[in-house]
């Protein structure tokens, strides 16, 4: 038996509850693992609320994040074998898979080998992170070294992992945070600049740290209408890159009226474990900078997988400076 986190209908933590349910063989193309770390996200919050850009399918389980050792291989799949360390990307629907237990299946398109230097907890706070800052600030080429680069809500998991993909390119990362709490904690995490935006005019405060020529980039997941104050501090011919939507209101089209030109998208992370060739970039992108040092991930504070609705209240108390990930203790004595 495996346990399994999943949920019945949409609300807050209360409704995720850990259920035995029957292990099943990995089919074609699949691999079974044990997990033993998870990593959270947002996106999970925003798909058990109902509020993600897909619904979920119920009896539904979630999750897009894990480290852990495969445990078995389905037909056609002859990358990996039993006993090999690995991590999980986000390369797959909630509704159809999810991270969420003590042994998962997963696509064997969505696992990638685990350095055995990189331990679980680890491995497990690396990929939704670091793949979704890798797309804007390394792969699309915008980013120049010497260019100045704003990232909005900076203390998230991505927001870290953005700073430091930033610096390894040569750019410069400006942070943002709404309360002067975690100004210092942003800086010592390699933050050029912090602007605490309850207390600063964003605009003015860019126009001084950069000489008045403005940003690069700036890399926000909170879109709404807040990206009009953000499109102030780009400079011209700049871009303004929205990857999440925590503000649920409507995005206004910045600077449609007015000079100088900005270049607006939106982005995800699946544009790239989608597309085999990019993700197999990505994924020697970040294991360089692993080895390296140039990337380290910033774990906030782990939980135990029977305290994963207590893990879920932390994460949307939003007081975490980084990863919040769930370990998974396994009883060996029993099959």
């Amino acid at each position: 038996m495996a346990k399994l986190v999943q949920f019945d209908r949409t609300g807050g933590p209360e409704v995720l509850a850990i259920r035995d349910v029957a292990t099943r063989a990995p089919g074609a193309g699949e691999v079974r693992i044990r997990v033993d770390a998870i990593g959270l996200n947002r996106a999970e919050i925003m798909y058990r609320e109902g509020g993600y850009f897909y619904q979920p399918v119920f009896p539904s389980t979630l999750g897009y994040e894990a480290a852990g050792v495969v445990e078995a291989a389905g037909e056609g799949v002859h990358d990996f074998s039993a006993g090999d360390p690995v991590a999980v990307v986000p390369a797959f629907s909630q509704s159809a898979y999810g991270t969420y237990g003590d042994s998962v299946v997963l696509p064997a398109s969505a696992v990638v080998p685990r350095p055995g230097n990189v331990d679980a907890v680890t491995a497990a706070a690396v990929w939704m992170a670091y793949i979704t800052a890798y797309g804007p600030l390394a792969e699309s080429g915008q980013v120049r070294p010497g260019d100045h680069v704003l990232i909005t809500a900076a203390s998230s998991s991505v927001g870290l992992a953005a700073i430091q993909v930033a610096r390894h390119v040569g750019a410069i990362p400006i942070a943002t945070t709404r309360g002067a709490g975690k100004k210092q904690r942003l800086l010592d995490a390699g933050a050029a600049d912090v602007i605490v935006t309850d207390d600063e005019d964003l605009a003015a405060r860019v126009a001084e740290i950069t000489g008045g020529t403005g940003v690069r980039l700036a890399f926000d997941p909170i879109a709404g209408p807040g990206v009009e104050t953000l499109a102030k501090g780009i400079g011209p011919g700049g871009h303004l890159v929205v990857y999440g939507a925590l503000d649920q209101r409507t995005t206004p089209l910045p600077n449609a009226r007015s000079f100088p030109a900005l270049n607006t998208s939106t982005y995800t992370l699946f544009e790239i474990t989608s597309d085999p060739e990019r993700l197999r970039r990505a994924v020697a992108f970040i294991n360089a900078g692993l080895a390296s040092g140039s990337f380290a991930p910033v774990v906030d504070k782990t939980f135990d997988l029977s305290d994963i609705a207590e893990a879920h209240r932390y994460m949307e108390a939003n007081g975490q400076v980084g990863k919040i990930v769930v370990t998974v203790t396994h009883d060996d004595t029993t099959s």
